[in-house]
């Protein structure tokens, strides 16, 4: 009697680990090919994908069936430019009265904002304690809720640069944690971030529009600063983002090995040909001017801020046009965190709007993000073996791809956060 109790018991444990899900919609987009591809039945099995042609007839009574009629099934979207901490509507010197605690417990709150707008990973360029890096682990616990975090901890700079802290005058002799000068300081700390969990590195290389006392367009690190920060980094088999507006900060990230560049402003004719020909990424956030513009004022953002970026934004969106007909490598870079987390998605229809096809968008918030982060073998792309990365939207996104600004489903790794 025992051993028969003991043998259904067991059988009972294997029937749910084997348990499937069968997803049934009228299509899904290939974005590596860039086509749809009609009535798939996807069969998933713990947190990946086990085809991408099931048969729903062959099903066991433990399998679940969800039925997407009417919906376009596309990969989860990638952001890879996030400020995941911090409360969104503080900005210039409010932040200054938000500790630590609260701007991650507000991390908690984007975090979960992101993955129900269909972000179901995010690359975070810059944590001032390590908060990204507790929000990566919690995620990954199953703790909390929120997209897989390819974190950055703090982002390095030079003493006073747009990654220093720049708003309290000196008698309060703040510097942040990522502050460093010189090649073997910078080495450092690369080797300090990456000693707390740091997946990538991030580094200022020109001043930034939301710091104060810095110039956009003018280099902070030098050359030789930049080159033992990256080759630091990639032999520890870390990918570096640049900060770069100015032109000359631009083009010395590129010649230092940096793998991708964000904002990429004042990027010239020189400097899109180095960054085709080295293969280096470019994420331009080319949404973010119009929350800057139109409701920063209201939520606290200072006016040197709102005049750097009057002076930014229309130049990077004219660059971001000759970047794509050139056929530079891009990523979906949103700087979410500037403005609220769940509005990410909006970026999308900003691209299309100022040079790319719906598809190259598409692409580039999926299989190109996947890419630089190296992990196309994972996500990216709806494909046999790869998380079950799984959004889904009504309509025809490669007709109209605001519509991955309202997506109806969300999956990631298998698990369902969001039905229609």
């Amino acid at each position: 009697m025992h051993r028969i109790y003991f043998l259904l018991l067991a059988l009972s444990f294997c029937q749910w680990s084997f348990a499937k899900t069968f997803l049934i919609a009228d299509r899904y987009l290939d974005v590596e090919k860039g086509h749809y591809v009609d009535s798939p039945v996807i069969v998933i099995e713990d947190d990946r994908i086990l085809s991408m042609t099931g048969d729903i007839e062959r099903r066991q009574n433990s399998d679940q069936v969800i039925n997407l009629a009417g919906m376009t099934l596309l990969p989860g979207l990638v952001d890879s430019h996030v400020h995941i901490e911090g409360n969104q509507s503080l900005h210039g010197f409010e932040k200054l009265g938000q500790s630590d605690q609260a701007a991650l417990l507000s991390g908690v709150s984007n975090a979960r904002d992101m993955l129900t707008a269909g972000i179901t990973t995010i690359r975070n360029l810059g944590s001032k304690n390590y908060g990204d890096i507790a929000l990566r682990d919690a995620i990954n616990d199953g703790i909390i809720d929120g997209p897989r975090i390819f974190a950055a901890g703090p982002p390095l700079g030079i003493t006073g640069g747009h990654c220093d802290s720049t708003l309290l005058p000196h008698e309060f002799g703040l510097k942040s944690r990522g502050a460093a000068d010189g090649p073997w300081e910078v080495a450092a700390k690369v080797r300090e971030n990456i000693k707390y969990g740091s997946d990538v590195i991030k580094f200022c290389a020109t001043g930034g529009v939301m710091s104060k006392g810095t110039e956009v367009g003018v280099q902070q690190y030098t050359l030789e600063e930049m080159e033992i920060l990256v080759e630091e980094a990639h032999r520890r088999g870390k990918i570096v983002a640049a900060h770069a507006h100015g032109t000359a900060g631009i083009k010395s990230a590129i010649l230092a090995g940096a793998d991708s560049i964000e904002h990429a402003s004042f990027i010239d004719s020189e400097g899109i040909r180095l960054a085709k020909r080295n293969g280096t990424y470019l994420s331009m956030d080319i949404y973010v001017t119009e929350y800057i513009l139109g409701r920063g004022a209201e939520a606290g953002i200072l006016e040197e801020n709102l005049a750097k970026e009057r002076t930014v934004g229309k130049i990077q969106r004219e660059n971001f046009r000759k970047a794509v007909v050139a056929g530079v490598k891009m990523v979906m870079g949103t700087d979410a965190g500037i403005y609220p987390h769940r509005e990410s998605p909006r970026q999308l229809s900003r691209m299309v709007q100022f040079g790319m096809t719906p598809i190259q968008a598409l692409q580039s918030a999926t299989i190109n993000a996947a890419t630089l982060l190296k992990e196309q073998e994972n996500f990216g792309s709806l494909r046999s073996g790869k998380y079950a990365d799984i959004i889904a939207v009504r309509g025809d996104p490669l007709t109209n791809v605001s519509l991955l600004e309202d997506v109806s489903f969300v999956m990631k790794a298998g698990t369902i956060y969001k039905t229609p």
